[in-house]
Formats: structure tokens, C-alpha cells, sequence
């Protein structure tokens, strides 16, 4: 009678447990006919309430989704490939990921980020590649500039990205388009929100953007900039306490003790760097290496690699290199790769030229947050000028590079773990 007793509990037990029935797996690999879109997906179900498992290093970093009834009708309209599984085989996926000689690992993925994107209202004449991988992977964001991040409206977002922006005050050092309508009405609106604020010069508005940036990071924020957007904002905390703008931008000279006062202290990623002085020079300092030299200027032999790292013991920076392929064609920009001797030494480099030791691609910690600097104007046009077409992502559905921009957006979502600084 006792073993009859203890039978039934048991079978009560088991029929009260979660069932989990059938799962739908995107895989991330050189089957993906879509890998972008494949990031809106993992989005767009966040914002549904339901979870997402990113598998790192599995199949190229795959999504495991509990089926529900909008999903695969969902999947189907924006072109993505996936894979149905019962249960017996999300177990088997899951004890591969989580077995402990692999390198590979379960991140679930809990609340769909609120993401911002620092930028002018104002259209101008070139393209921002993570506004374009938004866009195209139907990811939704708002865009905010000076104002609005000197209001306070930081706090309602997770993840910022810095538009290609001159935190200098310096309007992307481009003197040659000084007398063009778009560089005109930058430089007057840029002019009319320093007054507005009391500040006399444009270099002073950005510095306090900038340092209103930093503080965001330091409680918690996720930021991610490309091409000038990186070092620029650097340069200009270092450049708190001194004056490294020419006459031509503002009106006065360069501080003579300009390099005596820079402190690094202030600045993110960089440190030990020399800003340039020359206006008509289009570089803002060494940090960057600028573009390759002409025997390697031909894309077709420029590239970097992705860093392979531990996905149970960094699964920080693993889920920020997630892709299909270790190796991806570069590209150049303003700033078109790190000078790796100027790198600080808590910072993790993600990816680098091979040979040539020009980092592209860096992680690192601030306060509670983090930043991600990635190098270089657009993924998938080598050499972008100024008017050029914007990219056609339907032509690169499955871009390497433009999936590190994407990783970026998702990492936020991930549950809390500590991270290594």
C-alpha cells in the first residue's frame, strides 16, 4: 500500500513539472539565409515577454525560442531560416552547449534593451552603418543629440551609440566642406545648443555630451561607437583642463602646455596619446593608424580576425564576437583601426589585423557599465566618401561585419553576470 502511496506521489510530481514542448532554433551559421534580420527576430520575441538562449559558439552563436503561435509566421515573412525541434532534442542541444569540455555556453536573454542613437536631426550626406543594421533588422530606436542627452534623457535608455561624432568640437575636421550647406548648418546648430547651454565654444558643449556619456556608463549604461565616435571621445575628456582646438574651428589658438595638461585618467579606452594640431590634417591624433598602406588598400587583402575567447568563464566578450566566420574583410574610415600600443591595459581587444598589430575591435568596463569601440566607417563599403549611397543591406544579409554591430545590441539583454575589468 506504502509503495502504491509513493508511485502516485511520484507520478503527480512529474505531471507538475514544466513540460517543455516544441522549440524553434535559429541557427547562426553558414545556413542563416538571413543573419540580420536573425538579430530582429531575437528582438522582436524579447519584446513579446518571452526569453531567448543565445547558444555561444554554437552553430555561430544560434537562438533557442520557446515556440508560441506568432513565431514561426514571423520568422517566415522576414526571410529567416530555422530549424523546429521537440523536446528530446532541445535536451540533447542544451547538454551539448552546457557539457563541460565544450566551448560553448547558454546566455538566456531576458528584456528587450531601450536603445538610443546619438545623432543630429539634421540629414547628412553620408550613412551610419549601426543606423542602417537597426533599420534593416527592424530593431526600434530614438534618436537623441546635445540637448537631449544634456536634459537628463540618458536614463531612459540601456544602450546609447555615438554616431560617427568629433566630441572635439573640431566638425569632423572638415575644412574642405566649410562652405557647403550641410557643414553650415552643423556648425550653426551646433553653435546656437552651446549658447543655449552657456558655453562659449562648441569644444566646450561636447566635452560636457561627452562627460555626460562617461557618467552613464559609470552607472550601469551600455555605449558602442564606430569610426570617429571612438577616439574623439577620448581625446576630448583628456582634453578637460586644456585647449586642443586650432583657431580655424574656434577662433583661438591651441593651448601652448596642450600635451602637458592631457589626462588620461579621463579618458575610456586610450592613454599616452598625441592629438593632432594641424587643421587640415583629417586626423584627430595617433590612436588612429589610419587607413592601411597602398599595397594593402585593395579590400580584397585587407581583413582582421576575430579573438576566440572561453564562453563559460567571458561570456562578456564572446557574445561580442559571435559569428559565422574567425576572419572578416576590413574597412576604413576616419578612424580606421587602434594603435595597440595605446590601448590601456584593462581593456579587452576583440579583434585585430593580423601582422600589423592594428586593433579594430575593443571591449572594456566603466563604474557598472561597459563600452565597445569598433573601428572603421562601414562594413560592407571599403572606402565610404562623403555623398556616397547609403548600403543596401539586402545585399549582405549575411555580413560578418555588420553582425558585430548586432552583437552589441543584444548584449544588454543578457541576464546580469559579473563581469571581468
Amino acid at each position: 500500500m506504502l509503495r502504491r502511496l509513493l508511485t502516485l506521489l511520484g507520478l503527480i510530481g512529474l505531471c507538475a513539472l514544466p513540460v517543455r514542448g516544441q522549440d524553434v532554433l535559429i541557427p547562426m551559421d553558414a545556413r542563416q539565409t538571413n543573419h540580420l534580420k536573425a538579430y530582429g527576430i531575437a528582438y522582436w520575441v524579447l519584446t513579446q515577454g518571452a526569453d531567448v538562449d543565445w547558444l555561444l559558439n554554437y552553430r555561430g552563436g544560434s537562438f533557442l525560442v520557446t515556440a508560441f503561435p506568432e513565431l514561426e509566421q514571423e520568422l517566415r515573412i522576414r526571410g529567416v531560416y530555422y530549424e523546429t525541434l521537440n523536446g528530446a532534442q532541445t535536451a540533447q542541444v542544451i547538454a551539448s552547449v552546457e557539457a563541460e569540455d565544450s566551448n560553448t555556453a547558454v546566455v538566456r536573454l531576458e528584456k528587450a534593451p531601450r536603445i538610443a542613437v546619438y545623432a543630429p536631426d539634421q540629414t547628412l550626406p553620408w550613412d551610419d552603418a549601426v543606423l542602417l543594421a537597426l533599420t534593416y533588422a527592424e530593431v526600434p530606436y530614438d534618436m537623441i543629440y546635445d540637448d537631449d542627452v544634456l536634459d537628463g534623457k540618458l536614463s531612459e535608455y540601456d544602450w546609447l551609440h555615438l554616431h560617427h561624432e568629433d566630441f572635439t568640437g573640431q566638425y569632423g575636421k572638415f575644412l574642405t566642406y566649410r562652405s557647403t550647406p550641410w557643414f553650415i548648418e552643423q556648425q550653426r546648430q551646433a553653435e546656437a545648443s552651446a549658447r543655449k547651454f552657456g558655453f562659449r565654444k562648441v569644444s566646450q558643449l561636447k566635452l560636457a555630451v561627452a562627460q555626460t556619456i562617461r557618467e552613464y556608463v559609470a552607472r550601469g549604461g551600455f555605449l558602442f561607437a564606430m569610426c570617429s565616435g571612438t577616439d574623439t571621445f577620448d581625446i576630448a575628456l583628456a582634453a578637460a583642463n586644456t585647449d586642443i582646438v586650432p583657431a580655424d574651428y574656434d577662433g583661438d589658438p591651441v593651448d601652448p602646455d596642450a600635451l602637458n595638461k592631457l589626462d588620461y585618467g579621463q579618458s575610456l579606452a586610450f592613454t599616452g596619446f598625441r592629438p593632432s594640431f594641424n587643421p587640415y590634417e583629417y586626423e584627430h591624433s595617433d590612436i588612429d593608424v589610419g587607413p592601411p598602406p597602398p599595397q594593402l588598400r585593395n579590400p580584397a587583402v585587407d581583413y582582421f580576425t576575430l579573438f576566440e575567447f572561453s564562453a563559460k568563464w567571458d561570456p562578456v566578450p564572446t557574445m561580442l564576437t559571435q559569428n559565422h566566420v574567425a576572419t572578416i574583410k576590413g574597412f576604413i574610415g576616419q578612424t580606421t583601426a587602434f594603435r595597440k600600443t595605446l590601448i590601456k591595459e584593462n581593456v579587452v581587444v576583440l579583434a585585430e589585423a593580423p601582422g600589423r598589430s592594428e586593433v579594430k575591435y575593443l571591449h572594456g568596463a566603466y563604474g557598472e557599465g561597459t563600452f565597445t569601440f569598433y573601428a572603421g566607417h562601414d562594413p560592407e563599403d571599403y572606402q565610404h566618401y562623403v555623398g556616397d549611397p547609403p548600403t543596401d543591406l539586402n545585399l549582405h544579409k549575411n555580413s560578418p561585419g555588420y553582425r558585430l554591430i548586432l552583437n552589441n545590441i543584444l548584449f544588454p539583454a543578457a541576464k546580469k553576470k559579473k563581469q571581468k575589468t
